[in-house]
């Protein structure tokens, strides 16, 4: 995927991911329709906050860093569009795992 430079950056710990295309066909070979079809759990990490920010004051560095490719919980993050592109903004406890 070709990176270009977006005018929005998240805030403290949160992320900007575009969610991954899923496969239109089964292993078996059944095409599955869009209205069938759930959106998908994995994505990319597009931008991420500074961190988060404890009660302290004292700033904690994310994990997950820009190009990971995550799994996220089904209904977490919020869909925004910006410059045509659907995009979902997650706070990083959102994240269940790091695709390696």
């Amino acid at each position: 995927m070709a990176t270009k430079k977006l005018k929005l950056r998240p805030l403290h710990d949160r992320l900007l991911v575009k969610r991954l295309t899923e496969e239109q066909k089964t292993k078996g070979g059944i095409i599955i329709p869009d209205t069938a079809k759930e959106k998908p759990q994995e994505a990319e990490v597009i931008a991420v906050g500074n961190g988060k920010v404890l009660d302290d004051g004292k700033k904690v560095p994310l994990d997950v860093k820009v190009g990971d490719k995550i799994l996220f919980s089904k209904y977490s993050g919020n869909e925004v569009k910006v410059e045509g592109e659907e995009y979902l903004i997650l706070r990083e406890e959102d994240v269940q795992a790091i695709v390696e």
